[in-house]
């Protein structure tokens, strides 16, 4: 896709689906996690000229080309410290997500830092744990990156990897390494609003994400439990392993259910 037609396809999505044009924090563009040659240097360059379109940076180099514009922070970027929030925000990010690992105590302080952009942290769906150079869906094809008509789109949530003895381990999309498991931390929502993360992410997966979207606003009102909500998801798809190690400095692949009931 050329850039110049980015800008009229996503007026025309907007118009159909009668959404707000891509000039808040509520919708935005996202970018690549991994810029490797020209090619994409060039695209991302074009990107970051588009006017009235907010653009989300994942790669650091991204970045300077936004800089002194409102923009996104994506959670490949690794903001672990109030320093880098800070300096991002001076550059003019107007909402930063926070990468996937982080302990709730590090997105508290983070929420602290009392900068002027809003804090999103994902709160459902594989989390992204490397990107690499290599395309793994084509090489599993026998192809190469740049000719890799987009197999990846054959296993929408990833190719499955499993340990010699078959336990689930990972899931390989495109560049991506996934986790096998799916991160859920609907439990920890109200806590993550009082400490001051003002967005919750889903990761889109071959789900029926409105509904999915809808059992989280259920959580949001307060109008859902957390574990009815995976009750919810696991009829969509069975089985779903859910993790949220790492917000409680476990390892990531544990699941820690933290309160029973949340809905009044």
């Amino acid at each position: 896709m050329k850039p110049t037609s980015i800008p009229s396809m996503l007026a025309k999505l907007s118009a159909r689906n009668g959404c707000p044009s891509l000039t808040s924090t509520s919708q935005a563009l996202s970018t690549l996690a991994l810029v490797m040659n020209e090619r994409e240097v060039n695209q991302i360059r074009d990107i970051a000229q588009m006017p009235d379109i907010m653009i989300e940076a994942n790669d650091i180099s991204v970045v300077r080309l936004l800089a002194g514009q409102p923009h996104m922070i994506g959670p490949y970027i690794n903001t672990y410290n109030e320093g880098t929030l800070s300096y991002f925000a001076e550059k003019g990010a107007k909402r930063i997500a926070l990468p996937w690992e982080l302990p709730m105590s590090s997105i508290a302080a983070l929420c602290g830092a009392q900068t002027a952009a809003e804090i999103e942290v994902q709160v459902f769906g594989r989390m992204p744990l490397a990107i690499s150079a290599r395309c793994y869906s084509a090489r599993a094809q026998g192809l190469h990156k740049d000719g890799c008509r987009y197999v990846c789109g054959d296993h929408l949530d990833g190719m499955d990897v499993e340990t010699l003895d078959d336990t689930p381990f990972l899931a390989v999309n495109g560049l991506q390494t996934l986790s096998s498991h799916y991160v859920e931390m609907a439990d920890n929502i109200a806590q993550m609003q009082t400490a001051g993360v003002t967005a919750f992410r889903l990761s889109p997966h071959s789900l029926d994400m409105t509904r999915v979207s809808d059992l989280y606003r259920q959580v949001l009102a307060r109008k859902t439990d957390p574990e009815e909500l995976r009750h919810r998801l696991k009829e969509m798809r069975f089985p779903m392993n859910f993790a949220n190690g790492f917000l409680h400095e476990a390892p990531g692949a544990e699941f820690r259910q933290t309160r029973a009931r949340q809905a009044e």
